[in-house]
C-alpha cells in the first residue's frame, strides 16, 4: 500500500460511524478521483500531493463537518492545478459539491495588473461563495492550516509572503467566525516566520517556566474543582498557558519580560446550564480578589460571531492575576470551532437558509461595501472590519449594536440604516445631547434624530467616523449625489498632492503614455473618473500622485542614463590612458549602455567589479571606483566614509576612478537599510506590511531590542535602483513609532 492509501485509511478510520455506505462510497470516490488528477504532482516537501487534499479532508472531519465538505476537500485543487472541469465534478459528485470546490478555487486563469489586485479579487470570490455556502471559508481556512503547518519547504520569500496573508486576512476571518483554536494556530505559525528570533525567544522561556507552569495550573485546578464540588457543582475545570503569539502582543505592545505579564494563565469552567454560569462566578469571586473592571459579560451580550462566555480576572494569595473563562457546554464549542460547531447545529437547514442567517450578514455588508475599494483598501478594511475591538450600545428600543472600539454617533446612525445617516442631525447618547464626534462607551443608549430637510453626511465626517461600514456609505452618498462636486474637489486635492510631489498637472496630461498607464493601473477610464473617486473617498489622491511620480521617475531615469553613458563616454576617450598602462589593451565596451556588472568605468564597460558591503550602492546612487589589488574595481557610494576625499591616503588617490551606471533596468542589487523605533507590538509585522506593499524582495530581516525600549531593525533588499529604496525609506518612515531609517554606510536617511 503506497503512502496516498495509508493516510486515506487513516482519514477513514476518523470519519463517524454514523456516516452511512452510500456517503463512504462517494468519499472513496473523491479520493480515487483526486488521487488520479495529481497524478505524479509533487509537493515542495517531495511528497506525492494527494497528501495535501488528504490532510485538509482530516482537519474538515476534526471539525465534524458533512460528508459533501469531506469530499469538497479532496477535490478542493483539482479545479486550480489539473485538467478536471466544474461539470465532470457536478456530474459526479453533486452541484453542491462543485459549489465549494469553485468557492476554494483561486481566479488562476485570469491575468491581473498587480499581486494585490489579484488578491482582492479572489478573496471577493471567496466571500461571494461563502456568502451562498458557509462551508467554503471553513475548507479554505483548513487549506490554509495545513499549508501554514508545511510552510517550512517554502522558500523564505514565500514563507514570509504567506505568513503576513496569513496574519492579516485568514487569522483575523478565523477570528471573525469565532474559530478560536485555529486563530491560535494560524497566528503562531505566522508568527514563527515573521519574526522567528522573538518566536524562538518567547518559545523558550516558555520552556524553561514548564515546571513553574504546571505547578501552578495543577493547584488552581484542584482549589476551583474541590470548592465547586463542595457547592455540589458538575463542572469540568482545567487551565492553560496562553499561546506564544498573545505572550508575543504583550511583551512587545508593554515592553514587559515574560514573567512581567500578569495574566498569563487561563482557567475555563465548563458547566451544564447558564444559571450554573453565574452561581460559579459568585463562588470564583469568593474565593479570590476580583480585579476591578476586569469582569466581561458576553453571556448577556454575546460577541457578535456568536461567542459567549463569563470573563473575570482575579488574584490569589500567590498574587498571580489569572483569567476564568465559565461556559456551557454548547458555549465551549462555539467558543473553539465557532461558526463549524453553528453548522452542525444546523445541519437539517437548506444552505440557502443557513447563507441568509443573522450571523453571516457582516460577509454581505462587506462585499457591498467594498464594491468600489482598490486592492490596498480592500485588505486593509478587511482586517480592521475583522479585528477591531468592539463596543456595544443601546437602541432605544433595547436592541444591541456591536461597533468598533471608539466608535460615534455617526457609526451609530450608518449600522442602522443608510437613510438614518444622510438623514442625521443631531443625537442623544443617555438622554443627553450630544456631538457627532462623541466616543461610545458599552451601555450607551443612543437615540438619532434625523431631518427629512437634512442636506446630507459632510466630508469630515468619514474622518470622525471608526467603521468602515459609515465611511463607505459617507463614500457611496458623495459619489450619487455629487458627481460636478467631487471632480472639481477631486481636481483641487490631486494638483495639490502633485504640487507636494514637485509635480504639475501639465506635465501629466502632457504625457499620454504616462496617463494611460496611470488610468490603466487605477482602473479608470478617464481622469474625470479618477477626480471623482478622489473626491468622494474612493481613492487616494496621496496614492495618485505616487503611482505617476514613479512612472515619470521610471521614463526620466531611462532618459537621463543614456545621456549620462554619452557624456562619460565622450570624457572617458581622453583619459582612458591615465588608468590603464599604454602598453596595456584597453577593454573594449560592449552594446553601448548595457554591461554585465552595470558598471561603466572611465567610460570603459568589460572592467572587473565588485559592490562595496559597506555601502550597498544601488542604480542612481552617485558612485566612485577604487582599483583594488587583484579583485578589479571597487564600487562605492560616494556620500560613504570609506571614500570620504579627506580620509583618502595620499599614496591611495590615484587609484580613485570615475564610473558610472549602465543601463540595468533588469538587474537587482542587494542593498541594506537600518531602522532604529520605538520598541512595540506589532512592529515588525508593520514593516513586513510596507514591504510587501512596496513589492520588493527581503533577503534578510532581523530585529532586536534594546534595554531602553527601542528597537534596531536590520533589512537586506533587493532593488532595481535609487528611486525604489528611496520610495521604500519613504514609506518606512511614515509607520508610527519609526524615527530614523537609513542605508547602511551612510549619516543620511535615503
Amino acid at each position: 500500500m503506497d503512502i496516498a492509501h495509508e493516510r486515506y485509511t487513516q482519514l477513514v478510520k476518523h470519519i463517524p460511524a454514523s456516516t452511512s455506505m452510500a456517503d463512504m462510497e462517494r468519499i472513496r470516490a473523491a479520493f480515487e478521483y483526486a488521487n488520479a488528477h495529481h497524478g505524479d504532482q509533487l509537493r515542495k516537501s517531495g511528497e506525492p500531493y494527494i497528501i495535501h487534499p488528504i490532510a485538509v479532508a482530516e482537519i474538515v472531519n476534526e471539525l465534524e463537518l458533512d460528508p459533501d465538505s469531506i469530499i469538497a476537500a479532496l477535490l478542493h485543487d483539482c479545479l486550480e492545478d489539473t485538467d478536471a472541469t466544474y461539470d465532470e465534478i457536478a456530474h459526479l459528485f453533486g452541484q453542491q459539491v462543485a459549489n465549494l470546490v469553485d468557492g476554494v478555487s483561486k481566479l488562476t486563469r485570469i491575468q491581473y495588473t498587480s499581486k494585490e489586485d489579484e488578491q482582492m479579487e479572489n478573496l471577493r470570490k471567496m466571500f461571494m461563495a461563502m456568502a451562498r455556502d458557509v462551508r467554503v471559508i471553513l475548507i479554505k481556512l483548513c487549506d490554509r492550516l495545513h499549508n501554514m503547518r508545511t510552510l517550512q519547504y517554502q522558500s523564505t520569500p514565500k514563507q514570509k509572503e504567506k505568513a503576513l496573508e496569513t496574519m492579516e486576512i485568514y487569522a483575523p476571518i478565523a477570528h471573525r467566525l469565532g474559530m478560536q483554536k485555529i486563530k491560535w494556530e494560524l497566528e503562531d505559525l505566522s508568527l514563527q516566520y515573521l519574526d522567528p528570533v522573538a518566536y524562538d525567544e518567547v518559545e523558550k522561556e516558555l520552556e524553561e517556566l514548564t515546571s513553574a507552569h504546571a505547578e501552578f495550573l495543577s493547584s488552581m485546578q484542584k482549589r476551583i474543582e474541590k470548592r465547586l464540588a463542595e457547592e455540589g457543582i458538575q463542572c469540568q475545570v482545567y487551565g492553560r498557558v496562553k499561546h506564544i503569539y498573545s505572550i508575543y502582543r504583550k511583551m512587545y505592545a508593554q515592553n514587559k519580560t515574560i514573567k512581567e505579564i500578569f495574566d498569563l494563565y487561563a482557567f475555563r469552567v465548563i458547566v451544564s446550564d447558564i444559571p450554573t454560569c453565574y452561581n460559579v462566578l459568585g463562588c470564583i469571586h469568593d474565593m479570590f480578589n476580583p480585579v476591578l473592571g476586569r469582569f466581561k459579560d458576553y453571556i448577556g451580550t454575546p460577541k457578535p460571531n456568536g461567542y459567549q462566555s463569563l470573563h473575570t480576572t482575579v488574584i490569589g494569595r500567590e498574587g498571580i492575576p489569572f483569567e476564568v473563562q465559565i461556559r456551557t457546554w454548547e458555549m465551549h464549542q462555539t467558543a473553539e470551532y465557532g461558526v463549524a460547531a453553528h453548522w452542525k447545529y444546523k445541519q437539517g437547514m437548506a444552505n440557502r437558509q443557513l447563507g441568509s442567517e443573522q450571523e453571516f450578514e457582516w460577509v454581505r455588508k462587506l462585499l457591498e461595501s467594498q464594491q468600489d475599494a482598490d486592492p490596498d483598501e480592500f485588505v486593509h478594511t478587511l482586517r480592521v472590519d475583522m479585528f477591531a475591538d468592539e463596543v456595544f450600545v443601546f437602541t432605544p428600543n433595547g436592541d444591541v449594536k456591536s461597533l468598533p472600539a471608539g466608535a460615534t454617533p455617526i457609526d451609530f446612525a450608518y449600522s442602522i440604516h443608510s437613510a438614518v445617516g444622510n438623514h442625521m442631525t443631531g443625537a442623544r447618547v443617555n438622554g443627553r445631547l450630544v456631538t457627532f464626534d462623541t466616543p461610545l462607551t458599552n451601555g450607551d443608549i443612543v437615540e438619532i434624530i434625523t431631518s427629512r430637510s437634512a442636506k446630507g453626511p459632510s466630508r469630515d465626517w468619514m474622518k470622525i467616523c471608526k467603521s468602515n461600514e459609515a465611511r463607505n456609505k459617507i463614500r457611496q452618498w458623495f459619489k450619487k449625489e455629487r458627481r460636478e462636486e467631487n471632480i472639481a474637489t477631486g481636481r483641487t486635492m490631486f494638483e495639490s498632492e502633485l504640487k507636494h510631489a514637485g509635480l504639475t498637472l501639465a506635465a501629466v496630461t502632457a504625457s499620454a503614455e504616462v496617463l494611460d498607464t496611470l488610468l490603466k493601473q487605477l482602473r479608470f477610464g478617464s481622469l474625470d473618473e479618477l477626480y471623482a473617486a478622489i473626491g468622494y473617498g474612493g481613492m487616494s489622491a496621496q496614492k495618485a500622485a505616487g503611482r505617476i511620480k514613479e512612472e515619470l521617475t521610471r521614463q526620466g531615469r531611462l532618459e537621463r542614463q543614456r545621456a549620462e553613458q554619452e557624456a562619460l563616454q565622450a570624457a572617458a576617450a581622453a583619459a582612458g590612458e591615465a588608468i590603464f598602462p599604454a602598453s596595456a589593451k584597453a577593454p573594449q565596451p560592449t552594446a553601448q549602455g548595457k554591461t554585465a556588472s552595470g558598471i561603466i568605468v572611465e567610460g570603459l564597460d568589460n572592467c572587473m567589479v565588485k559592490f562595496s558591503k559597506c555601502c550597498t550602492p544601488v542604480p542612481g546612487d552617485p558612485v566612485v571606483g577604487f582599483i583594488t589589488r587583484g579583485y578589479g574595481v571597487s564600487i562605492h557610494r560616494q556620500d560613504c566614509p570609506n571614500a570620504d576625499p579627506a580620509r583618502r591616503k595620499p599614496d591611495e588617490r590615484g587609484r580613485w576612478v570615475k564610473v558610472a551606471w549602465a543601463d540595468t533596468a533588469d538587474t537587482a542589487y542587494r542593498t541594506s537599510l537600518d531602522i532604529s523605533a520605538k520598541d512595540r507590538d506589532g512592529l515588525a509585522l508593520d514593516i513586513a506590511t510596507v514591504l510587501s506593499a512596496q513589492k520588493v524582495k527581503v533577503n534578510n530581516l532581523s530585529a532586536r531590542s534594546q534595554p531602553d525600549g527601542y528597537a534596531v531593525v536590520f533589512l537586506e533588499l533587493s532593488v532595481k535602483d535609487r528611486a525604489e529604496i528611496t520610495a521604500v525609506v519613504n514609506k518606512l518612515s511614515q509607520i508610527p513609532g519609526v524615527f530614523l531609517v537609513r542605508r547602511a554606510g551612510s549619516q543620511t536617511s535615503n
